[in-house]
């Protein structure tokens, strides 16, 4: 999960995804194409996408396709909603403390 929070944490890694999950596979030509960078550069970011595990790679022939591996991200989504319920539970807690100290500050 380290991986994919770290490949996740790259703007164009992150477009990168959302173009894979709205269009399905594709070539890292196609993947380049709304971005200003070389293919060396497309390359390095397809690469930590795939180390991650977040994209897997076909190859026929000449051409390379990237598809989106959604496990990850699942893994990461329940992480982080596992996270989220300690928190939203911790901070409405702590807002009923807050809220009852006020009370008694009042009252006295």
């Amino acid at each position: 999960m380290d991986r994919a929070f770290h490949a996740l944490g790259d703007g164009t890694r992150r477009q990168i995804i959302s173009m894979l999950a709205r269009n399905g596979a594709q070539s890292a030509n196609q993947l380049r194409a709304p971005f200003n960078v070389a293919q060396p550069t497309i390359s390095k970011h397809l690469k930590v996408l795939e180390t991650a595990g977040l994209v897997r790679r076909e190859v026929t022939g000449r051409v390379h396709l990237f598809h989106l591996e959604t496990d990850p991200l699942l893994q990461a989504e329940d992480w982080i909603a596992s996270h989220r319920n300690f928190w939203e539970g911790t901070l409405h807690r702590l807002d009923q403390f807050v809220s009852t100290a006020d009370q008694e500050d009042g009252q006295t």
